[in-house]
């Protein structure tokens, strides 16, 4: 079943679609972090201003440096010591599609810890984006149930996994963390 539904995904995300797909938080839009034009899809389906960047998930924190020109040393110990699922946002983003860099060129970047969706990055060989699944605007869904149809309809696959699950998730905690090492919260 899980085998099954990465390599559905996979397909989906691989030809430039955008996929629903649970996550360790909340449920998910996602696509390939490099492609353009499926970071782009996802923006006009969340009716998103651009400006407001989406974060991406990798599968393994040793591929940060890949992302990210500096990594400071503390972002791995923030990463592993985190109760909570945590999300990065860092200088210096590269090798993802410009749609995803905001304008200071920080990226945030979370290291998913939900066998969906490492096996589907690893498969992918690219990190995958990951925003709310829900018009700009509107609350965060925080189970399968909660998500409005017209996501589920503009989605090029939504993922049949967990969607029985009710119970209820929470977006990721957001650290935006400096090169030297300083930190903010910018949601808890």
């Amino acid at each position: 079943m899980l085998r099954d539904e990465v390599a559905k995904a996979l397909k989906v995300v691989k030809e430039g679609g955008i996929i629903l797909y649970p996550t360790d938080t909340i449920w998910g839009i996602g696509c390939d972090a490099t492609n353009t034009d499926a970071v782009k899809k996802i923006f006009k389906l969340k009716q998103r201003d651009e400006a407001k960047s989406m974060i991406i998930l990798l599968d393994t924190e040793n591929k940060l440096e890949s992302y990210v020109r500096e990594v400071p040393a503390i972002a791995y110990d923030l990463m592993e010591y985190a109760e909570n699922p945590l999300t990065l946002v860092m200088p210096g983003a590269r090798n993802i599609s410009p749609a995803l860099i905001s304008e200071d060129g920080s990226v945030g970047i979370r290291v998913a810890k939900h066998e969906f969706c490492q096996q589907l990055i690893q498969r992918l060989r690219k990190p995958l984006v990951s925003t709310s699944a829900n018009i700009s605007g509107k609350p965060s869904p925080q189970n399968f149930g909660q998500i409005d149809q017209e996501i589920i309809d503009e989605v090029d696959y939504v993922v049949d996994l967990e969607q029985h699950n009710m119970e209820l998730k929470r977006p990721s905690t957001i650290m935006r963390l400096q090169p030297d090492g300083r930190f903010e919260f910018l949601r808890r």
